[in-house]
């Protein structure tokens, strides 16, 4: 009988071949899964995600339109003489004449009261702030003049955040505008208190201006000089009680200003 042949054994170069064939078969199903999730994603995905993006740029062009128009106005009003700025302000807010002017007068009599040369103005730039925002820098500016005192600083506070402007009055209010949000529904007047005490030097007195109580805790030792404070728009005696108590522990006063 004849032998059997013996099989051959295995060639490398068959091996190779088998190998490569098979990492190619591997590549090919990894490319066609990629294509599947991508085509997938932007299917499912883009549709949002450009919907979000038309939102925010919505959003960005109603700030700017705002800022612009703000911008504006804070030019009209430098052409103006003092007092004539004065009474712009005072009518934009409802106080140019009759009870609201009568009010606004004793409220400069309380300017009187500041002590030092220097003020620093804290301000609440929540959302619930928005509403007195267009003629709050006008107010601001009548405030600064007829207290006689310097604007040494700003900080503006809103949900734990905060930031302290110096320079020149017009600077500082410019800043306000441009970086102040007015969104967010925290007053947080602490870290306010804390946040500016870290980033300029004790003024003659603090002025905090805002509508709405704190919504942390204010450690009132660390206050480095006296506050007076100015609460603004509804009657609320939760504000008016927080807002006189950081007066009377700080050896400040309370203001009265209501703003239409």
């Amino acid at each position: 009988m004849r032998r059997k042949r013996r099989s051959n054994p295995p060639n490398i170069y068959e091996m190779f071949s088998d190998i490569a064939l098979l990492m190619l078969a591997t590549f090919i199903f990894l490319l066609v899964t990629i294509l599947i999730t991508a085509r997938m994603a932007e299917q499912y995905q883009a549709p949002r995600l450009k919907d979000a993006i038309k939102h925010l740029q919505a959003d960005l062009d109603r700030a700017q339109a705002e800022r612009e128009r703000l911008m504006a106005s804070m030019d009209a009003m430098a052409s103006l003489t003092t007092n004539e700025q004065m009474e712009k302000a005072l009518a934009a807010s409802g106080m140019a004449q009759g009870k609201n002017r009568k009010d606004f007068d004793v409220f400069v009599k309380g300017l009187r009261d500041l002590p030092g040369d220097s003020l620093h103005l804290l301000i609440d730039a929540t959302g619930s702030m928005h509403g007195v925002s267009e003629f709050l820098v006008p107010i601001l500016r009548i405030i600064i003049i007829r207290s006689g005192k310097k604007l040494d600083a700003l900080t503006w506070f809103s949900d734990g955040k905060a930031d302290t402007y110096r320079g020149t009055m017009g600077e500082i209010f410019d800043r306000l505008i441009e970086g102040a949000p007015f969104v967010g529904a925290n007053e947080t007047i602490g870290h306010a208190f804390k946040y500016a005490a870290e980033h300029a030097p004790a003024p003659g007195a603090y002025l905090l201006i805002g509508d709405e109580p704190p919504a942390d805790r204010i450690h009132y030792f660390n206050i480095p000089s006296p506050v007076f404070t100015l609460p603004l728009g509804r009657d609320n005696p939760d504000t008016t009680w927080h807002y006189k108590k950081l007066a009377e522990e700080t050896g400040g006063k309370m203001l009265h200003l209501e703003l239409k």
